[in-house]
């Protein structure tokens, strides 16, 4: 998009944009009207939510109608892919996971952003943090998405029920296990009722296996964002049959047990509404919960939450001898407390990307949009409203405490929020996210299928690691080994 495009959206929306824009050229609005842009994302309402909602003003603004056509997330990935492929081109433009940048660039199918991002002056592209532009935003160093969130696990805990027992905020996962277990049963928001000391999404095809890679990265990732979680970075051979991941499944199958009676059928949605309503100890989750915890329309635990970066282990696995071995300066250069911390960057920030196909004005007003979303006077309001699923991912989001404490956020409370995913985002050894051809098989498909099994008791522990591990080598060797191997390496940024 020009800056004169820019320009057009500041001059209709009011007092609250002009300030993003002032360096822009000044123009007049409905630069493209009659365009109607056409834009794929999950079913939400999170991530949905504020595009419909923003769609009517942006209309006003330019002239441009948007449509949103949601889709399950388990088929978001194909449905697209297969539209592109076929060159159906159903969709102008999609707002979807950046991890599939790795099936979706090479093939052509999206529109290189790097020119349009450097000539937009309302989006303040350097204002978006390092990690989001470099990793949600950028493939082989070009730009091909607008990055609409940011996206961390962390856990989630009741300061108020801590405090009165006398408990600290885990720093392992054995700490996790033991805080849940103390508050299972026990009736946390004095409704008379048996409450949980732990809620998490455990269900199948509801991105639960983010949870287990969580879990996973402490024991399996203690040489930096370098060294990787998911492969060798030497033969692809997967990190998925060691004495790291059998620690990180058997946290997982204890914490399915201490939470609700029906835990593994749990969706985000069912696990975030227990936490702020009361009724857990525990949670681990996207930034969501931050902002959900201070709406007053479904809130009972305003001013009762803490957040803290992802619970470590002082045990990793050894890679040179395959042993979960006790932590040292060598083994754990990053360790805090002889605790390895690796915060996961589950799933990488939802990201707008346009069709390259899609005809020229389309693309115009389709960065339009996206950079609308995105630029600071919209993401500000966005990042603090839980419905939205828009956690944050510019400098400002953390600097800027005004749209936070008009929430309803009181300033002790964000600067808890904020602190985790900044602990996150300043971390040597923060892991990234699976980013190669065909990551929507590796963790959708194979793992997401072995761990309901695995939780079901359907298969054992080392049939689990087995059946992944497998599965992994399989695809990897379709693909082409050395190809998949050359393809993480860039995507961990190793050069050599």
């Amino acid at each position: 998009m020009s800056r004169y495009l820019a320009r057009a959206l500041v001059m209709a929306v009011g007092v609250g944009l002009l300030a993003a824009c002032n360096a822009s050229n000044s123009t007049s609005t409905g630069n493209f009207s009659g365009t109607t842009i056409r834009v794929v994302t999950f079913t939400g309402p999170q991530i949905a939510e504020p595009l419909q909602r923003r769609a009517p003003d942006f209309e006003k603004a330019t002239g441009a109608k948007v449509q949103v056509i949601t889709v399950p997330f388990s088929d978001l990935y194909q449905k697209v892919l297969t539209d592109f492929a076929t060159k159906t081109n159903s969709y102008d433009a999609t707002v979807f996971d950046p991890q599939w940048m790795g099936d979706y660039v090479p093939a052509g199918y999206l529109e290189d952003l790097t020119d349009r991002v450097k000539n937009d002056s309302a989006l303040q592209w350097n204002d978006i943090a390092p990690f989001f532009r470099d990793f949600s935003a950028t493939f082989k160093g070009k730009v091909y998405t607008i990055p609409l969130d940011g996206d961390f696990q962390m856990v989630y805990y009741r300061k108020d029920l801590l405090q009165q027992h006398g408990l600290q905020p885990p720093a392992t996962w054995d700490d996790y296990i033991s805080i849940a277990k103390h508050f299972q049963g026990k009736d946390l928001n004095g409704d008379g009722k048996a409450d949980y000391g732990s809620c998490l999404a455990m269900k199948r095809s509801a991105q639960s296996y983010w949870a287990w890679l969580s879990i996973a990265a402490a024991y399996l990732q203690s040489q930096g964002t370098k060294q990787g979680a998911f492969f060798n970075t030497d033969n692809m051979q997967p990190l998925t049959n060691n004495p790291g991941a059998a620690a990180a499944l058997d946290v997982y199958k204890q914490l399915s047990k201490i939470g609700p009676p029906d835990q593994l059928n749990n969706d985000v949605g069912d696990s975030r509404g227990l936490f702020v309503t009361g009724r857990c100890a525990l949670s681990l989750d996207w930034g969501d919960i931050g902002p959900l915890a201070v709406d007053k329309t479904q809130s009972t635990v305003q001013d009762k939450v803490g957040a803290v970066i992802l619970p470590g282990s002082k045990k990793v696995l050894d890679r040179s001898t395959g042993q979960l071995t006790d932590c040292n300066a060598t083994l754990c250069p990053y360790a805090t407390n002889g605790v390895n911390h690796s915060p996961f960057a589950a799933f990488g920030g939802w990201s707008g990307a346009i069709n390259k196909a899609a005809p020229a004005k389309v693309k115009d007003a389709a960065f339009a949009f996206l950079s609308y979303m995105s630029q600071p006077a919209q993401s500000s309001i966005d990042v603090t409203i839980g419905k939205t699923g828009f956690n944050p991912y510019r400098t400002t989001h953390f600097t800027n405490m005004g749209p936070w404490t008009a929430s309803g956020m009181s300033d002790q409370a964000a600067k808890d929020y904020l602190g985790a995913i900044q602990s996150s985002l300043q971390s040597p050894n923060m892991v990234l996210d699976l980013r190669i051809p065909q990551t929507a098989f590796y963790q959708q498909t194979a793992l997401d299928t072995a761990l309901a099994q695995y939780l079901a008791g359907e298969i054992s522990l080392s049939q689990t690691m087995a059946q992944i591990t497998d599965q992994w080598n399989k695809k990897t060797d379709e693909i082409g080994r050395p190809a998949q191997l050359d393809a993480y390496r860039s995507s961990l940024s190793i050069t050599k």
